[in-house]
């Protein structure tokens, strides 16, 4: 690949094995989840203002059932949030 004056190698592309959740309280804290293919894990991690304060190794084997509670947890949050606005939208039967 031709950039201004030079020939630059084309980079091999990387898979994407890291995310990155920042949490709400702020003062620099995160959740890093990666991937290990290798080794058939996946790492969570706590980090914060860049220290990494406590991992956990979760064997790739049982990331569907986190996935499954992780999914039960946020379909039960929707139909709260569902049922508050439906009350909130329905005239009152008093009257």
């Amino acid at each position: 690949m031709w950039a201004g004056s030079q020939w630059v190698m084309a980079q091999p592309r990387v898979p994407h094995t890291r995310e990155v959740f920042l949490d709400p309280r702020g003062d620099d804290r995160s959740l890093r989840v990666t991937w290990h293919q290798e080794s058939q894990l996946v790492v969570l991690s706590l980090w914060r203002d860049n220290v990494c304060a406590g991992t956990f190794r979760l064997a790739a084997d049982e990331v569907p059932d986190l996935i499954s509670f992780l999914r039960q947890g946020l379909d039960q949050a929707y139909d709260a949030a569902r049922e508050r606005v439906e009350r909130v939208e329905r005239p009152s039967q008093a009257g």
